[in-house]
């Protein structure tokens, strides 16, 4: 008997390129394809933010997905959906507007935290409900919704409560995935009391006065999962980094289920990538020198081949390092490398980075506004990629980074270290520090940088890490299982 095609929906808060805060938006660009190639029927589903250009990206409006009504308990507000293809696929991608929430505000503000102010509480609540009344105006019923994170962890809840009686949304199964635990959604109540129906708001986790959007999404949904194996025990038993989750979870645990992360081969691909100076392969390494040439000049620094140059792809908070690359800065600039600092966030952090940038012009390069194009280049001309959180559910910026033969120094915070074979007698792919400290760092970058000058080492390390197969392949895979089991008697 032949294997039903299910359709599945995805609804996050950042997808690239559209829009990119998190490696959650990377995740997002590929993974809805991988899921098709499956024999899935995949469509995402996002906020239009203001910050979203229309004529870029080919949206466009949809006369039935006009003028929906969210009905909310002391008001009623209208939604407007804009669709396009996601770039490189034809999955459908909705965004989902509201002039009022999302005009002249960005992204759910204070994203580092997850906490947010009364506009932006009503902006989420807004587009959970959303989601589910352009479900039901599309006429396209999913088997499964997959939340991602806090932005769409109101869903499971909603459809056990006020949804519950609807027959539209009879039978259909969440899923969760938790790429951030640290974010969490920390709202006040105040506002969901206002909002939403009694028998929402009541069953909303809450301590006093604040909501927790990611516990609420835990304690409600059919199947959890999250982006690594390591991450998944880390959440459950690491103490201080379950962030508060760690009772929900231990409760949750036979729902939970670690997944690594994968790229999409095709768009992050060397010896394809358009977007890069010159192209090049595993076999043929020359173009990569192009590429670095061409980052330092766009960056602003000194040409120089044979410094090593080291990038930073990270937001500006203490979960993805901040606090230990400001505090590292001096040391890593007197081995007489060069930096180049892509990210934003905590406007702190990023004034130690520009005044850094400014002390050591030809060394230290910052970039808070960025293109993908740009981003491609960095990962294609850098030498070593740094990155410094504190905990990585998975990451995918070192997936890149092996793919373009950019090697990666990391701290053995959560499931990254799934993703590197950690050089050892010789033999490995990339570099791991074990204590969170600035000389832990800056002593693995030192010996990072002692192999960059060995001719006949690096390029075997090089070799090594464009060696990796990190496609979606297998990863699919374990999802087609597990989708399939949620759903077939």
């Amino acid at each position: 008997m032949a294997r039903r095609n299910f359709k599945v929906l995805y609804v996050s808060g950042e997808v690239s390129p559209f829009v990119r805060f998190s490696a959650l938006a990377d995740f997002m660009a590929s993974f809805p394809q991988a899921v098709e190639e499956e024999g899935f029927e995949a469509r995402i589903m996002m906020p239009k933010y203001g910050t979203i250009n229309d004529r870029k990206f080919r949206l466009h409006d949809v006369l039935r997905l006009s003028d929906i009504e969210v009905h909310l308990k002391e008001k009623t507000d209208l939604l407007h959906v804009k669709v396009t293809a996601l770039p490189s696929s034809k999955i459908q991608t909705y965004f989902l507007y509201n002039e009022k929430y999302f005009k002249r505000n960005g992204l759910f503000t204070d994203m580092h935290s997850g906490n947010d102010t009364k506009v932006n509480t009503e902006k989420i609540i807004f587009f959970n409900v959303g989601v589910l009344e352009t479900l039901q105006r599309l006429g396209w019923k999913p088997d499964i919704i997959h939340c991602h994170d806090w932005h769409a962890s109101l869903i499971p809840l909603l459809l056990r409560t006020v949804y519950a009686s609807n027959e539209f949304f009879k039978d259909i199964k969440t899923v969760l995935t938790i790429h951030n635990i640290y974010r969490q959604g920390i709202l006040p109540f105040k506002i969901f009391q206002k909002l939403l129906p009694d028998e929402v708001s009541s069953a909303l986790h809450r301590q006093n006065d604040e909501v927790n959007m990611l516990y609420t999404g835990v304690e409600h949904v059919d199947l959890l999962t999250t982006t690594s194996r390591q991450y998944a025990d880390t959440i459950l038993h690491a103490g201080e980094e379950t962030y508060g989750l760690g009772r929900i979870l231990e409760e949750r645990k036979e729902a939970l289920h670690g997944i690594l992360n994968g790229i999409d081969t095709r768009q992050w691909n060397p010896s394809t990538d358009k977007l890069i100076k010159k192209r090049y392969s595993i076999e043929r390494l020359d173009g990569k020198a192009d590429n670095k040439k061409a980052l330092q000049e766009e960056a602003g620094l000194f040409v120089d081949a044979d410094r090593a140059l080291v990038g930073v792809i990270a937001g500006f908070d203490e979960f993805q390092g901040a606090d230990l690359l400001a505090k590292s800065l001096e040391k890593l600039v007197a081995l007489d490398i060069q930096i180049v600092i892509c990210g934003s966030g905590d406007k702190a952090y990023e004034k130690i980075f520009r005044d850094c940038a400014e002390q050591y012009p030809e060394q230290v390069s910052l970039q808070t506004e960025y293109t993908d194009a740009f981003m491609h280049l960095a990962i294609a001309g850098m030498d070593i990629l740094l990155m410094p959180g504190r905990i990585e559910s998975c990451g995918m910026m070192q997936l890149f980074a092996m793919s373009y033969g950019t090697v990666p120094v990391v701290y053995a915070g959560g499931g990254i270290i799934e993703t590197i074979h950690e050089l050892q007698d010789g033999v490995g792919s990339g570099f791991i520090f074990h204590e969170y400290t600035d000389d832990s760092l800056v002593g693995k970058i030192s010996e990072a940088i002692a192999i960059y000058s060995d001719e006949e080492r690096w390029p075997q390390l090089v070799h090594e890490a464009m060696s990796k197969d990190f496609s979606w392949k297998s990863s699919a895979e374990e999802y087609d299982q597990l989708y399939r089991q949620l759903l077939e008697p």
